[in-house]
């Protein structure tokens, strides 16, 4: 039976050569590797800096501490997206408030954030969901014109652009995710993103024990280094990132060409403005495909079909998040989308016979 997953990292001999080259040289931790990744990632989005960290987590909370986001304050932030987004913000002490979605592109609903808005609100975390960017330059003027702080999670939207500019390079500090099931990976990771050369500075400080230089700590830190081995192999796999989201924008553009011929399945909305770099390829299954969700996702699994739902819960009704209060109520549109949205494998080893086989799949199972 044909087994194609629903996500793939792609590591080649490159990669491998890369890392093996940063284990022979003994120089394992955070070091040369990892500042060159920094400054390349950087000129590649047009930031003035990068980060490392130890993961995508790490890196959205070094940027509410780099922000001094603390008790008191509230950040608005999406309920549709995986729950980093909004613990990052509890574990500052701040409190995350929840503004409902755009139902065609998944993406925080700006009209939305402006009814949340209070003489508490601090920030606005804004997430790149899937790899379409978000619609940023209405966030900007939010937050201008509000005096807030603008955080972009683009944890699943490497390279992706809002009218030809690169997401992360939009805000006053961003984050992404190198995570072994994005676009790009190296094994796990994180970058801080930003313009800023005070919040970069203070982003350093945090993220190494609060050290200026060695031995002499002047404020508190962690231990969020990214070592050698990822920086290296993070550089290779930066190379190779447009070719691949190129790839996933075929592959995506295949997907959808047969699935809009398919009565109860609704391809992804692609906002005009933005390149999309399809993290994720997410379908929409209505009332009138002939199975439910959960049910068309089983029977693609026992056709060799991986899938996956991001997400079937939306973070204000996490266990988590109920006990602290939080209303279920809010954010119907983020409700709906849970029970409807169904990912289906884009990645580049993703072949034209596999796309074949899923649409014939799909149609044999809307018949």
């Amino acid at each position: 039976m044909r087994n194609i997953p629903i996500a793939k990292p792609l590591i080649g001999d490159e990669e491998i050569n890369a890392v093996v080259e940063v284990l022979k040289s003994g120089m394992l931790a955070h070091g040369k590797e990892v500042e060159a990744f920094e400054k390349e990632f950087a000129d590649y989005l047009g930031a003035k800096h990068g980060i490392a960290v130890a993961n995508g987590t790490a890196a959205l909370d070094v940027a509410l501490k780099a922000l001094k986001i603390g008790p008191g304050d509230e950040v608005i932030t999406t309920p549709f997206t995986f729950i980093a987004s909004a613990t990052s913000i509890l574990f500052q002490g701040a409190r995350p408030i929840f503004a409902d979605i755009d139902p065609k592109t998944y993406n925080l609903d700006p009209n939305e954030v402006l009814e949340k808005i209070t003489n508490k609100t601090k920030a606005i975390l804004v997430v790149h969901l899937y790899g379409q960017p978000a619609d940023i330059k209405s966030f900007q003027e939010i937050a201008e014109d509000y005096n807030l702080y603008l955080i972009e999670d683009c944890a699943q939207a490497h390279g992706a652009e809002f009218g030809g500019r690169k997401v992360g390079t939009f805000g006053h500090i961003a984050a992404f995710s190198f995570y072994p099931t994005k676009n790009m990976t190296t094994g796990e990771g994180g970058m801080v993103v930003t313009n800023d050369d005070e919040l970069a500075k203070r982003a350093k400080l945090i993220r190494s024990h609060g050290q200026a230089e060695k031995y002499y700590h002047v404020e508190l830190g962690y231990n969020l280094r990214m070592t050698n081995m990822a920086g290296a192999l993070g550089r290779v796999q930066l190379r190779k990132l447009d070719e691949w989201n190129r790839t996933r924008n075929e592959n995506a553009a295949r997907l959808s060409e047969g699935i809009k011929k398919i009565s109860g399945l609704v391809p992804p909305y692609v906002d005009p403005r933005v390149y999309h770099v399809f993290h994720q390829y997410v379908i929409r299954v209505e009332d009138d495909f002939p199975m439910g969700r959960d049910e068309l996702m089983a029977k693609l699994r026992e056709r060799g079909i991986g899938t996956a739902v991001h997400y079937p819960m939306p973070v204000h009704h996490q266990p988590l998040f109920q006990k602290l209060g939080y209303e279920k109520d809010c954010c119907p549109n983020a409700i709906e989308a849970s029970k409807r949205v169904l990912s289906l494998p884009v990645h580049p080893a993703v072949s034209d016979e596999d796309i074949a086989y899923i649409l014939e799949t799909l149609k044999e199972l809307a018949s």
